[in-house]
């Protein structure tokens, strides 16, 4: 956990390593996964790989909470099953119906847990500055509230609900296109084909909606008084379009998204990003 964010941010306290391509050619590689962790422990010991892990696990609970609260509240209507391709239209108003459900579920969850979301952001982040501004989970609730007020809670909420509602619908639209149109009937392993369908889609989706995940964490830091939101780690963006486009410029929209075979971005690397 604490890894990914470093890295999303930049920082890369460690050189990068000449390696070779599947095709042979040196390339650079900043240091993977288990590499970082171990400079992690011995800059702030074991504990240090935990940092932010309270208001995560307590976001996380609350996500879960309000996901079940929201389905008994507005349960899902059933629907009567139908054949992939016995009915087209019936077949895919349903996956309309279930998406657009399990959208509603996902917005909400997401908005109630995101205030503990951006402290949990901002206690990881502390690492790269050695800062000890947010402590607890209670005191950061304060300070946040007192430098920003409520909409502190809120910063890169936006990218993440673009991100949750575009990957909800490619997926369950991709997986049902797939199921319905690829997938013979008369296949023997059809129904096993189409069990793992939406699974795979979301693995794919997953990769083409990173950066605004990579964006909404990057807006939870900036600006907030912690070094690595500040420069020269990054510009004092406006908001998170300005945000994306800064990193998109920099070729960057993929930051942190591999913790093991992770390129250097350009021949000369400078760390961090200026």
């Amino acid at each position: 956990l604490l890894m990914g964010f470093l890295s999303q941010v930049g920082h890369e306290p460690l050189p990068p390593t000449i390696g070779r391509n599947v095709l042979g050619r040196k390339v650079l590689y900043l240091p993977g996964f288990f590499t970082y962790a171990r400079h992690i422990v011995e800059v702030d010991g074991k504990r240090g790989l935990f940092r932010g892990l309270t208001p995560r696990l307590i976001s996380s609970t609350l996500s879960t909470i309000t996901r079940g609260s929201v389905k008994k509240a507005f349960p899902l209507e059933d629907m009567e099953h139908v054949s992939n391709k016995d009915d087209v239209k019936t077949s895919l108003r349903k996956v309309v119906k279930e998406t657009s459900h399990e959208m509603m579920m996902q917005c909400v969850s997401r908005v109630v847990s995101h205030p503990l979301h951006v402290i949990s952001m901002r206690c990881m982040v502390q690492f790269v500055g050695r800062e000890v501004k947010y402590s607890g989970v209670f005191s950061a609730i304060g300070r946040i509230f007192k430098e920003e007020g409520i909409l502190g809670f809120f910063v890169g909420l936006v990218p993440h609900i673009l991100g949750d509602v575009i990957f909800l619908w490619c997926c369950n639209l991709l997986a049902h296109f797939i199921n319905t149109y690829a997938v013979d009937d008369n296949f023997s392993q059809a129904s096993v084909i189409r069990s793992y369908t939406k699974f795979v889609m979301g693995i794919a989706v997953s990769m083409l909606t990173y950066p605004f995940l990579l964006v909404g964490d990057l807006m939870a830091v900036n600006n907030c008084g912690l070094r690595a939101g500040l420069p020269p780690y990054a510009p004092a963006f406006a908001s998170w379009i300005h945000c994306w486009r800064y990193l998109s410029a920099q070729g960057q929209l993929f930051r942190g998204s591999s913790l093991l075979f992770r390129r250097a971005p350009i021949p000369a690397a400078s760390f961090p990003i200026d």
